[in-house]
């Protein structure tokens, strides 16, 4: 599909960070930007800002004639009255994935798989790429800190960096020439009938690889081997073609050595924290490879890649406050990031604020979610973000607080979490949710700087 100049574009769900990528493209391209999301976010402001048409109530009086395609997110019910609208009409509609497959046909594709990871990964590759003088552009799905955008743009690009998403299946409409799996643990339940369904659902993906090209894979999540496409695993594990070694911690930065098959790049500084990027820095390392960067071009993209927002994002570092928001909304997810904080600050007390994100996986792995923030010196618990979700009889935030084995943690609205901050100044905080979370933390920032 090209997208044309002049033409109009009609996004449901506009104000989401995949779509609002998606749009920025077509924009950028040209086209005419209309579209609904359910509430303005500083993000919606920003689009509002770059010349896009966006309206915050299902009405469809206040959509223009003329619309040639319409894109709409899965996390918009089926009910939403936009949509219905637009499948009586004869506007071609498109699911985003569905969208997203269509402009991935006219470039190299990349396309960063996984249950955990893909959004870091994939920022951190883009620059890379970008860095090194590639043409390549990225849809990103966070607000990548080097270009303060979640859309990396080049003129005339030959590679295109996606997330394929796992969530309804999104990424079995992609057949990218590169392809990165992360990780296949158990998530979206209310999608997959079981954690074998996942992982035959991420080998499929694979299958879909073009003959020519590659399959980079977490070294634990294999094997893969009767993929008929090339294979590179990564793992901080001799037995992989993309390691690291002399691993060391030094001032809040990890140094590693990073070995790509026959390529060895020494003393390389990642600039996030945490074990899991180290996973996600070899990942990206194998792109670089084999997209032909040396390894100074490697170096120099990962040394210079100030990280994405929301992910181990550091929001105030004092002698009195360390303040760090995360995106992490799954079990395993919590576990890098609470691992991380204690390794980085062993003696000192942790603060914990998790939103839990859909009442699925709130039912699906209380226990889990209850293990990790157990870690936690003191956690306070949000009510469940519901998102796409309708409520399920008996799952509130009370299921995971009543599985805890630490019994310092209270259930706390949005009002209530600031008031127990003002009281209870922390030494370490950690907010941790996909919901609407993300929108406290300038609020949060404001409190400890008065």
């Amino acid at each position: 599909m090209t997208i044309k100049s002049g033409d109009i574009l009609y996004f449901i769900g506009l104000g989401g960070i995949g779509m609002s990528a998606l749009a920025r493209w077509c924009k950028h391209l040209g086209a005419v930007v209309y579209g609904y999301d359910a509430q303005p976010t500083n993000l919606t402001d920003e689009l509002i800002e770059e010349g896009m048409f966006l309206h915050f109530e299902e009405n469809t009086s206040m959509i223009p004639e003329n619309i040639d395609y319409v894109i709409y997110t899965p996390a918009i019910p089926q009910s939403n009255i936009e949509l219905k609208y637009f499948r009586n009409t004869k506007t071609p509609i498109f699911k985003r994935s569905e969208f997203l497959s269509l402009i991935t046909e006219q470039f190299r594709t990349i396309a960063i798989a996984g249950t955990h990871g893909k959004t870091s990964i994939t920022a951190l590759t883009a620059h890379m790429l970008k860095n090194a003088g590639l043409n390549v552009s990225a849809f990103v799905g966070g607000i990548c800190r080097n270009y303060n955008s979640n859309l990396i743009l080049s003129e005339n690009s030959n590679y295109l960096l996606i997330e394929a998403d796992e969530y309804d299946r999104s990424l079995l409409k992609l057949n990218p020439l590169i392809a990165v799996i992360s990780s296949t643990d158990e998530d979206h339940l209310d999608i997959y009938s079981d954690h074998n369904d996942i992982k035959s659902t991420f080998f499929e993906f694979g299958q879909r690889i073009k003959k020519n090209g590659t399959l980079i894979y977490n070294l634990s999540v294999g094997p893969f081997d009767k993929l008929s496409c090339e294979k590179m695993s990564y793992a901080v594990n001799p037995d992989a073609n993309a390691t690291a070694s002399n691993i060391q911690l030094k001032n809040g930065k990890y140094h590693i050595d990073i070995k790509v098959e026959g390529l060895l790049i020494p003393e390389v500084r990642i600039q996030v924290p945490g074990m899991h990027n180290i996973m996600n820095t070899l990942a990206a390392s194998s792109i670089g490879y084999l997209t032909g960067l040396s390894g100074d071009d490697i170096k120099s993209g990962i040394e210079s890649f100030k990280g994405v927002e929301r992910r181990m994002d550091y929001r105030l570092e004092s002698s009195e406050i360390i303040y760090i928001d995360d995106y992490a909304h799954h079990p395993e997810e919590i576990k890098f990031t609470i691992e991380t904080i204690k390794e980085l600050y062993p003696e000192k007390k942790i603060t914990g604020v998790f939103q839990p994100h859909l009442y699925s996986r709130t039912n699906d792995f209380a226990n889990e979610f209850a293990n990790e923030l157990s870690k936690l010196d003191e956690v306070l618990i949000m009510p469940i973000y519901p998102a796409r979700e309708e409520p399920i009889k008996g799952v509130s935030s009370s299921l995971i607080k009543n599985k805890m084995s630490n019994k310092n943690c209270v259930i706390s609205n949005r009002n209530e979490v600031i008031q127990f901050l003002k009281a209870n100044k922390p030494e370490v905080l950690i907010t941790m949710g996909a919901g609407d979370i993300g929108t406290m933390v300038k609020e949060i920032e404001t409190l400890f700087l008065n």
